[in-house]
């Protein structure tokens, strides 16, 4: 069977394509284990600078879990051992110090909606759906749960979590889940420009940044604060701060040294 996760760089971009479509990228084992690996591997590649998440199905972008693994005769406990995968995508994508697009060309479904919510940004085609159904078949989404509530306001998120309905790109931008609905024919070259973009700020100042947000995020204020204090100063003493100050003052494109 071929490998149902597809990685490629180009542009200091790694574009993370689940391959999966007839399965509609259904989050099994063994499309996460590869995708945990893909994202390792954008975390320890120098050129990269952005991660992009996309998928080769034309209509989804993934159902999310995969409800055959759900319903089988596997013992409780390997069931349990196996759902670490959740939550160790979700934290590698906020540790990873690149920032990370969800490029949602298709519905986006159940885990796969967290998986999204875990990302940086969400660039959604104007034709795609958000949701979890899981409710509908006897399920809930337990995990994503703590993505959703720190998303979505309580009474949304219920409603969400509990009636199983879908929802379109423009409600889900109402709802501040995604960055731009876009229209379907201009979807890919917007999501590029997007990593573009990202792609020409300091890898490094933007791994400091990234790191901050990530390790603060649930943190008192008061100690928040402190955290940041400290983060700030460190990047006082990188090279590339001095580098883009310059380069602004003279009006010129910043040469990022990653010092």
């Amino acid at each position: 069977m071929a490998h149902p996760v597809r990685y490629d760089v180009d542009e200091h971009i790694a574009v993370v394509t689940l391959d999966r479509p007839e399965t509609r990228n259904a989050l099994s084992d063994d499309l996460l284990d590869e995708l945990l690996a893909a994202l390792e591997r954008a975390r320890g590649d120098d050129d990269v600078r952005v991660v992009v998440l996309a998928s080769s199905h034309e209509k989804i972008f993934s159902a999310g879990g995969d409800l055959k693994a759900f319903a089988s005769e596997t013992p409780t406990i390997v069931k349990y051992a196996g759902l670490d995968r959740f939550p160790r995508l979700y934290q590698l994508i906020g540790g990873l110090g690149k920032p990370v697009i969800c490029a949602a060309g298709g519905d986006v479904l159940a885990g796969a909606f967290g998986l999204a919510l875990a990302c940086d940004f969400v660039l959604a085609k104007e034709s795609v759906r958000f949701g979890c159904p899981e409710i509908n078949v006897g399920v809930f989404p337990f995990m994503i749960s703590a993505l959703i509530y720190r998303n979505v306001g309580r009474l949304k998120a219920n409603e969400l979590m509990m009636y199983g309905e879908l929802i379109t790109a423009a409600d889900a931008l109402g709802l501040g889940l995604v960055n731009r609905v876009i229209k379907d024919d201009d979807f890919e070259a917007e999501v590029r420009a997007w990593a573009r973009r990202l792609a020409s700020k300091s890898p490094l100042l933007m791994r400091l940044g990234k790191e901050a947000i990530n390790n603060t995020r649930d943190m008192s204020l008061p100690d928040a604060l402190t955290a940041l204090q400290s983060q700030l100063a460190l990047a006082f003493t990188t090279d590339d701060i001095v580098e883009g100050v310059t380069a602004f003052r003279e009006k010129r494109s910043p040469v990022w040294s990653m010092r």
